[in-house]
C-alpha cells in the first residue's frame, strides 16, 4: 500500500479538480460532445440527441417532468455512498436509500448502481437542452469521483471532526476503517480500566467500541449495542459461552458524545456510562491478564467478521493498569485525561488529535502508536471505483450459486458506473471523466484476465450475483475510444459461451433465466461482433431477439413475469403482478435499436414503437417528484392492477434505466444510411432533426399517436436523398403526398416507403397513417386480448380484479375497424367507453386500476348493432363464427361481406356447426345492417 493521503494532498487534489477544465466548452459555451465513432458493420448511424429537438407533445411534456427531477436532485446525497466508502466527509448528505444505501435490500450491495443511472440521465438531459446546470451538475460528480478514487489508491487519512474537548476522528459509516493498535497495548494488566469518548453515527447492533482478542475465544471487548440495544462488555478465553459480561442499562444516543469506562480488579467489573456505574460483576474473574498477548487489538472493529464496523467517532481512548475510583470516572467526565488527576492512561494513550495522516500517537510513553486502517485492505489496482470495498468482486469469483446478500452483482454495478462515465465523457467532453472509465476497466482486466475460463464461465452464469447488465456494450464502447487492446479483451471475458453457443444455434434455453440478467448480453454481443466481426456473436443476438419477441411479449412490449421467463409462447398464463420488468423493456428497446443498424428489418422498430409509446411512457406516472423519478419497477398485467411509481425501497434498476429513458425519448426517430444517400424516419413524433452534412432541417409537425400521422417540413438548403418512411405493420391505407400530390407506389404494411428526390426547403411530406381497433390475441388463449388503436394499447379502467368480458364485433366496420363498437369520449383524446366501461391509453401514468387485458366474449352474432338471434358458434380451437368472417376483412363494400357471410355460414353449415334456419337468419342479419366503411 501507498502512504496515506495526507488532507494537504486531498486539498491540492480538490483544487486541481476545480481548477480543471473538465468539459471543453465551445464558443456558444455549451460542452463540446465526443462522437463515438460508429462500427463498419453498421449500415445505418443514428444522430446525436443534441441533433434531434423533441417539440412539444407527449414526449416533451413526459420529459420535463424527468428534467425537473434532475434538476433539482442533490448529486451530493448520491456521492455519499462513495464518500464513505473512501473514507471522505461525505459533506452531511444522507445516502438515498433502498439500493442505495446501506440499510436497503441485501444490506446496500447494490449501492453505486443508482449514480451511474444518473449520470447518464444528466448527460442526456444536457445533450438534448443545452442547459449548462445539468453539465455543472456532471463536472462536480466527475471531480468527486475524481477525489474518491484517488484516496482509494492510498491508505486511510483520518477524518478529524469537532471533538468532546478538542478534535476527535470519525468513522463514517460505509468507511469500513478502524483503528489498529500494537499487540502489546494491553500488557498483561492484572487489573485495568478501559476508557472511551464515542458519538455514535448509527444503532447497528454489536458494533464494537473496541475489542481485544484472537479470534472469537479469547476476547475482551466493549459494543455500543447488544441486542438489546444497550452497550456490553465481556471478557473470555472459552467463546461466547463463557462470557463475563456487563451491560448497560440504556441506549447510547446518535450523534452525541458518551463516555464509556470498564474496571476490572479483584474479581470485580464495574461498566460507567458518563460517570455513572451502570452494571457491576463480582464474579468477574478474568482480566487481560488470562488473555495474554492478543494479535487483534482493535477500535472500531470486532473480532467477529459478521458484525459491523463502528459508525461515528472517537475523541480519547485510554487504558490504565488499574481500577480507577468512581470519583476517578466522574473527573474524565469534564475535562481530557490528560489534565484530570488521573492523567492520560499508562498503557496507552490516544487524543485522536490528529488532522492528517492515518497514525494517532501514543502519549503513555510507550510509544504504541496506533494506525488507521480499512477491513479489506484497500484496492488491488489504482483504477478500482466503487461505493463499496472490492470485498464482493473478490468473493465471486469462488461463489457456486447466487446469494446477494453477501454478492449481489458487482460487475452490474460496476457497469451502471462506467456507463455514467462514458456518457460524462461523451456528452461534455470531460478528460476526467474517460480516465476514471479507463481505470476502472484497466482494473477489471486486471482482476478478471488471470482467471481460468472455467471460472468465469461459472461466475457468469450465477444467477443475481454474476450478473454484469450491458457492461460488455460499454467496453466496447470505451475500447472504440482508447484503442487499448486489454479493454477489447476484457470485453470477451465476459463471455457466456453457454447462452451464446445456443442462440446462434437456434437452440431456446430460455425458460427460467432470469429476464434482464440476459437481455443485455445480447446487445454487449452485437458491439463484440462489430469489433471482431465474429459472426455467432450476431447470429446469437438476432436468434435470441426472435426467442423474446413476440413469444415471450406482453401487448406492451414488456417481458418477464417475476423476472423470469417461462415457456415459450405462454403468454396468458403468466400475467401477474410482477410482469414486464421495466429494465426487460428498457433493454430490448436498445437491442432492437442496435439490430436495426445491421439489418434494416422493420420489425425491430416495430417493437420499437410498441414498447417505447406503451411500457416505456406508461411506465412514467404523470406527475413532478423532487424525491423520486416515479418510474415502476414492474407493471402488472393482473385484471384491476394499479402501477407502483414508488417500487421497493427506492433507487432501483428501473427507476435508473426509466430515468435513462425519459431523457433520450428522441434518439430513435431518425436514422440516416452510412453513405448518407437515405434519411430513415422511424416514429413519427414531433421534433427537429438538423442534418449538417446535408445542409438541411427535417421538422415533424403532429400529436402522434392522438394525431393519425405526421406532417415533415424540409428546411434549410437542398438535398439529394432518399426519404424512408416507416410503414407500421399494424397500418392499413398508408398514405403519402409531397407538396400536396401523392406519390406513387404501394405501401407494404411492416416495411418502409421511399420517397426519392431533390429536397428543397418548404417541401412538405404528408403522412396519414390511419388507426384501426384492432385485438392482440394472447398466444396461449386467444380468449384472451390486448386492444390497440394504432400503435396505442388501450387499457380498460375499472376496480374488477376478474378479467372484464367484451364482445367488439356488433358495430365492426367494412375495413374491419372494430372502433365504432366503441364511443369517444369528448374532449379526452384516445378514451372510449363500452358498456359503461372507460378505456384509456396504457402511456397515461395514472394511478387508475387498469385491465390491460379483456376476455373476449361474443355470445350472439350481430351485424351493424343488429342482433341476428342466433348464438355465435365455436369450433374446438376457439374459432367463432364471427371471427371467420371478419377474418376477411378489409370488405371492399357491403356486398363483399354479405358475400363472405354467405360462404362461410355455408361452410360451418355443412360441417354440422350451425343449424340451417340459423344459418339464413345470420346472412339475412349481415345483408339488412348497415355499416361504417
Amino acid at each position: 500500500m501507498t502512504p496515506p493521503l495526507s488532507r494537504r494532498t486531498l486539498l491540492r487534489t480538490a483544487i486541481i479538480v476545480a481548477a480543471a477544465p473538465g468539459a471543453a466548452l465551445t464558443a456558444t459555451g455549451r460542452a463540446a460532445a465526443v462522437s463515438l465513432p460508429a462500427p463498419a458493420a453498421w449500415t445505418l448511424r443514428p444522430f446525436p440527441l443534441s441533433e434531434v429537438a423533441l417539440g412539444q407533445g407527449l414526449f416533451a411534456t413526459k420529459r420535463a417532468l424527468m428534467l425537473d427531477h434532475g434538476r433539482g436532485y442533490d448529486v451530493d446525497r448520491l456521492l455519499q455512498v462513495f464518500r464513505a466508502n473512501a473514507g471522505l466527509s461525505t459533506r452531511g448528505a444522507v445516502a438515498p436509500g433502498g439500493w442505495e444505501g446501506l440499510d436497503g435490500e441485501a444490506n446496500g450491495n447494490l449501492r453505486g448502481h443508482y449514480t451511474g443511472h444518473f449520470m447518464t440521465m444528466l448527460a442526456q438531459a444536457y445533450g438534448s437542452t443545452g442547459e449548462q446546470a445539468y453539465a455543472g451538475r456532471i463536472a462536480s460528480m466527475v471531480g468527486a469521483l475524481t477525489e474518491v478514487r484517488e484516496a482509494l489508491r492510498h491508505d486511510p487519512a483520518v477524518l478529524s471532526v469537532a471533538g468532546r474537548f478538542g478534535t476527535g476522528a470519525e468513522n463514517v459509516r460505509g468507511s469500513y476503517q478502524y483503528v489498529d493498535l500494537p499487540a502489546a497495548v494491553l500488557g498483561g494488566a492484572s487489573a485495568i480500566t478501559l476508557s472511551a469518548w464515542v458519538k455514535p453515527t448509527h444503532d447497528a447492533g454489536w458494533a464494537r467500541v473496541f475489542d481485544f482478542g484472537d479470534d472469537t475465544t479469547r476476547y475482551l471487548y466493549l459494543a455500543a449495542r447488544n441486542a438489546s440495544g444497550v452497550p456490553r462488555f465481556a471478557i473470555t478465553t472459552g467463546g461466547p459461552g463463557g462470557e463475563q459480561g456487563l451491560n448497560g442499562s440504556a441506549a447510547l444516543p446518535l450523534n452525541e458524545w458518551s463516555h464509556l469506562a470498564v474496571t476490572i480488579a479483584g474479581g470485580t467489573g464495574t461498566l460507567y456510562v458518563n460517570g455513572t456505574a451502570v452494571d457491576r460483576n463480582t464474579a468477574m474473574s478474568l482480566t487481560p491478564a488470562a488473555l495474554g498477548t492478543l494479535k487483534n487489538n482493535w477500535l472500531g472493529r470486532s473480532n467477529y467478521s459478521t458484525d459491523p464496523v463502528f459508525a461515528g467517532a472517537f475523541d480519547e481512548f485510554n487504558a490504565w493498569s488499574r481500577a480507577l475510583t468512581a470519583a476517578e470516572i466522574t473527573a474524565l467526565q469534564s475535562s481530557r485525561a490528560a489534565d484530570a488527576s488521573t492523567g492520560g492512561g499508562d498503557l496507552v494513550s490516544y487524543g485522536f488529535d490528529e488532522t492528517s495522516g492515518g497514525t494517532f500517537a501514543d502519549a503513555s510513553g510507550r510509544g504504541l502508536d496506533a494506525t488507521l486502517r480499512r477491513t479489506w485492505g484497500g484496492p488491488s489496482h489504482p483504477g478500482f471505483l466503487a461505493a463499496y470495498p472490492e470485498t464482493q468482486f473478490i468473493l465471486l469469483e469462488s461463489m457456486t450459486s447466487g446469494d446477494y446478500t453477501k454478492v449481489w452483482a458487482p460487475y452490474y454495478t460496476a457497469h451502471k458506473i462506467l456507463r455514467g462515465l462514458l456518457d460524462a465523457y461523451l456528452y461534455t467532453d470531460d478528460a476526467r471523466a474517460l480516465d476514471l472509465a479507463s481505470g476502472m476497466c484497466d482494473w477489471m482486466y486486471s482482476r478478471l484476465s488471470p482467471l481460468p475460463d472455467a471460472t468465469l464461465q461459472r461466475m457468469w452464469g450465477i444467477f443475481s450475483s454474476g450478473e454484469f447488465g450491458g457492461i460488455v456494450e460499454a467496453i466496447c464502447d470505451l475500447h472504440a475510444l482508447t484503442g487499448k487492446a486489454e479493454h477489447l479483451a476484457l470485453a470477451r471475458l465476459f463471455d457466456l459461451d453457454k447462452l451464446i453457443d445456443a442462440c446462434a444455434a437456434g437452440d431456446d434455453t430460455l425458460d427460467g433465466l432470469h429476464a434482464n440478467q440476459h437481455i443485455p448480453i445480447f446487445t454487449g454481443l452485437l458491439r463484440l461482433y462489430d469489433a471482431t466481426g465474429e459472426q455467432r456473436y450476431l447470429s446469437a443476438a438476432r436468434n435470441f431477439w426472435d426467442m423474446v419477441v413476440p413469444v415471450r411479449m406482453y401487448g406492451i412490449g414488456g417481458t418477464s413475469t417475476g423476472e423470469f421467463w417461462k415457456a415459450r409462447g405462454v403468454i396468458a398464463g403468466t400475467i401477474s403482478a410482477t410482469n414486464a420488468e421495466t429494465c426487460c423493456a428498457y433493454n430490448l428497446l436498445k437491442l432492437s435499436r442496435m439490430l436495426f443498424f445491421h439489418t434494416q428489418d422493420a420489425k425491430y422498430m416495430d417493437y420499437y414503437e410498441r414498447a417505447l409509446y406503451n411500457q416505456v411512457l406508461g411506465s412514467k406516472q404523470d406527475k413532478a417528484d423532487a424525491e423520486k423519478p416515479l418510474v415502476t419497477y414492474f407493471i402488472g398485467l393482473t385484471p384491476g392492477h394499479v402501477r407502483d411509481y414508488t417500487p421497493k425501497q427506492g433507487t432501483t434498476c428501473c427507476e435508473g434505466t426509466g430515468m435513462e429513458s425519459a431523457t433520450k425519448y428522441q434518439d430513435s426517430v431518425y436514422f440516416k444510411a452510412a453513405d448518407g444517400r437515405a434519411l430513415y424516419v422511424n416514429l413519427y413524433s414531433p421534433t427537429t432533426l438538423t442534418w449538417a452534412e446535408k445542409g438541411v432541417t427535417v421538422t415533424q409537425t403532429t400529436d402522434y399517436p392522438r394525431e393519425q400521422g405526421s406532417t415533415i417540413t424540409l428546411g434549410g438548403g437542398s438535398a439529394a436523398f432518399e426519404l424512408r418512411l416507416r410503414v407500421p405493420s399494424w397500418a392499413t391505407g398508408f398514405r403519402v403526398t409531397v407538396n400536396g400530390r401523392a406519390v406513387s407506389g404501394t405501401p407494404v404494411a411492416g416495411s418502409y416507403f421511399a420517397v426519392s428526390r431533390t429536397w428543397c426547403a418548404g417541401d412538405t411530406v404528408r403522412v396519414t397513417v390511419p388507426f384501426r381497433l384492432r385485438v392482440e390475441k394472447a398466444l396461449d388463449d386467444p380468449s384472451v386480448q390486448a386492444l390497440f388503436h394504432g400503435p396505442v394499447n388501450l387499457v380498460a379502467r375499472d376496480t374488477s380484479t376478474s378479467y372484464l368480458p367484451f364482445g367488439l364485433y356488433r358495430n365492426a366496420a367494412l375495413s374491419g375497424d372494430l372502433l365504432p363498437t366503441l364511443t369517444p369520449v369528448t374532449g379526452k383524446p384516445l378514451h372510449y367507453t363500452l358498456d359503461g366501461t372507460e378505456f384509456a391509453p396504457f402511456f397515461e401514468g395514472t394511478e387508475d386500476p387498469t385491465h390491460a387485458h379483456l376476455r373476449r366474449a361474443e355470445p350472439r352474432v350481430v351485424f351493424g348493432g343488429t342482433d341476428s338471434g342466433v348464438a355465435n358458434p365455436a369450433k374446438a380451437d376457439g374459432t367463432t363464427l364471427l371471427d371467420e368472417i371478419w377474418a376477411a376483412a378489409p370488405f371492399s363494400g357491403k356486398g363483399a361481406l354479405v358475400s363472405r357471410v354467405r360462404s362461410t355460414v355455408d361452410a360451418w353449415v355443412s360441417a354440422g356447426l350451425l343449424g340451417a334456419s340459423d344459418g339464413q337468419k345470420v346472412t339475412d342479419t349481415a345483408r339488412n345492417a348497415s355499416y361504417a366503411p
